[in-house]
């Protein structure tokens, strides 16, 4: 990576990277979502407090992280290889406290929020806020050297664990303290195989040893690195001393780490080495996790279209049902049936309609009156029928919706969190289709007016009138499918048989046909405005945790496009 051209290229992949983690996350419960989600945050903090800045800034000083477990004496260590005390020590565990973060004064321009570790808030003293990042200068210490204390990765406090393997992960070295005590705890090994996979440099102290045992300990601790992938890294022994009035161990207990720091900081060719090792591995990381997020994004894609195709059938399937219901004759049922059979007169069903225009005087007789008219109670009894069907076809829909999501832990997390009861229809629906039923009836009132331009003068027209051949065409469409079962088939059929008659004598059978396919879509796209709003309020729950289609594809061709810059900037 001398080459600036493939670094700048580098760093343009990581960049665009970066942003294509941030904008896809990973909102639905699924079986690889807390993986997923956990290696996504870990991605981002570590391009954004590490390999990003680090990339920019090769000059910076070398950073070495001091971690390890708990009760290793790390500050300890570190006071004394600074030679004065830099960060406060403690017997009570944790020790809740700021990191400090040691370095030479003419270094200090390399270590503002802008540069690293970002979220992390300055200070110059001690606090007991681990948010803050508390610089020290002293002259003790090398230019291009810089030393971080970092928390116990293995601490009783999930926030200082946290923090702990965020600081590591921002290292170009990390100084893995360990004791005679604690060196075979399982927590600080996961943390070494993480860094033997990601080819990041490490140096272990065995600390605070029993000249006894310092033997043995040593070669068990020497045999389980090299079995670990980590044979090559330094390994130091402190041993067991006790400390100055100012806490520090003896000068010469920590010459040899001291010495070795010292050494890679006077050497700017010996610190490059480690700095672009750990920064190769890391990207290398970078590329291989980011894969694992990939395909955790493509099971939310996966979640996601099952959950909108699950509700999308519910209603599809609802509008489907009532498409028949309102063909198969269920509504020449009850109140509409009983008024249409009095509209054109229970006992004369099957009588030609040349008999009917006899009585125009008798409806003209009953206008004048004041009493309401058949068709007009037709009108409402087809309304209210209509209104009821929609609505009870609406709570079903919702209901098998809300069903199917929550078979699914995804959709019953999302069901959780909807306001109201999206089980049920919605509250403004019985409104929505009232006035959507009226409309109908309108249009189809509209289609009747429209057909009878030239017919409205005749006999036939005059004896029903644009309202109650309105009437007869809703009739007609009820009935197209043999749906209902005994005496009412033959009612419903009967009833059906003369609507059809009566348009046929004014408007003729093609035209009939005509307008009963218009009438027919018109209703039945209406109806579907209403379920794509009873749909909506599901699919607004989706929409407000976007998962794209194809989202895990190009993040998958990300990772591969930054494999491909690396190992072309390795060949230059």
């Amino acid at each position: 990576m001398s080459d600036p051209g493939p670094q700048n290229e580098l760093l343009g992949v990581l960049v665009r990277l970066r942003q294509g983690l941030v904008d896809h996350s990973l909102p639905y419960e699924a079986a690889d979502a807390s993986v997923g989600r956990a290696e996504r945050t870990a991605l981002i903090r570590q391009l954004d407090d590490y390999v990003i800045p680090r990339l920019v800034q090769m000059d910076a000083p070398l950073l070495a992280v001091v971690g390890g477990s708990t009760g290793a004496g790390k500050s300890t260590l570190v006071n004394s290889i600074i030679g004065t005390a830099v960060s406060l020590t403690g017997v009570l565990r944790p020790t809740t406290r700021s990191p400090v973060l040691v370095h030479n004064p003419a270094d200090a321009h390399w270590f503002g929020a802008d540069r690293l570790l970002p979220d992390l808030e300055r200070t110059d003293r001690a606090t007991g806020d681990p948010g803050a990042l508390q610089l020290v200068a002293t002259e003790n210490l090398h230019p291009g050297l810089a030393i971080l204390d970092a928390p116990d990765v293995d601490s009783v406090e999930e926030r200082n664990r946290a923090l702990a393997a965020q600081l590591l992960a921002a290292g170009d070295l990390w100084l893995f303290v360990t004791s005679a005590a604690r060196y075979a705890d399982q927590v600080p090994w996961d943390f070494l195989k993480a860094a033997a996979e990601r080819s990041t440099a490490v140096a272990i102290v065995l600390d605070r040893t029993s000249p006894k045992g310092v033997r043995e300990v040593s070669s068990h601790l020497a045999r389980m690195l090299t079995s670990r992938g980590l044979g090559d890294s330094p390994l130091f022994t402190v041993l067991e001393s006790p400390v100055d009035e100012d806490g520090l161990l003896p000068r010469e207990a920590v010459a040899p780490i001291r010495d070795w720091l010292g050494s890679l900081a006077a050497d700017s060719a010996a610190r490059t080495a480690v700095v672009r090792k750990t920064l190769d591995g890391a990207v290398v990381a970078v590329g291989e996790r980011t894969r694992l997020v990939s395909e955790a994004l493509r099971t939310q894609e996966h979640v996601a279209g099952q959950l909108r195709s699950d509700v999308t059938k519910a209603y599809a399937d609802s509008l489907a049902t009532i498409d028949d219901a309102i063909q198969d004759g269920t509504m020449l049922r009850g109140e509409v049936l009983a008024r249409w059979q009095e509209f054109v007169g229970t006992g004369e069903l099957l009588k030609t309609l040349e008999d009917r225009v006899g009585r125009i005087r008798d409806r003209l007789f009953n206008m004048v009156r004041g009493r309401p008219q058949p068709a007009e109670q037709v009108t409402v009894a087809v309304e209210s029928g209509l209104e009821t069907l929609i609505v009870e076809h609406a709570e079903s829909a919702a209901e098998r919706a809300a069903l199917a999501w929550r078979s699914l832990p995804a959709g019953a997390t999302l069901l959780e969190g909807a306001p109201g009861d999206i089980d049920r229809a919605s509250r403004e629906l019985r409104a929505n289709a009232e006035r959507a039923v009226r409309a109908w009836q309108s249009g189809v009132l509209e289609l009747v007016r429209t057909e009878g331009q030239d017919r409205r003068a005749t006999a036939r027209f005059l004896a029903f009138g644009v309202n109650g051949l309105a009437v007869a065409l809703m009739v007609v469409i009820f009935v197209q499918t043999a749906g209902l079962t005994g005496a009412e088939v033959g009612v419903a059929g009967g009833s059906a048989v003369v609507a059809q008659k009566i348009l046929e004598a004014v408007f003729g059978d093609q035209a009939v046909r005509r307008l009963a396919e218009a009438a027919r879509n018109d209703l039945h796209h209406r109806v579907a405005e209403l379920w794509t709003h009873e749909r909506q309020r599901f699919l607004d729950l989706l929409d407000a945790h976007p998962v794209s289609e194809g989202s895990a594809e190009r993040l998958l061709e990300l990772s591969r496009e930054l494999e491909d810059v690396r190992w072309a900037g390795s060949a230059t």
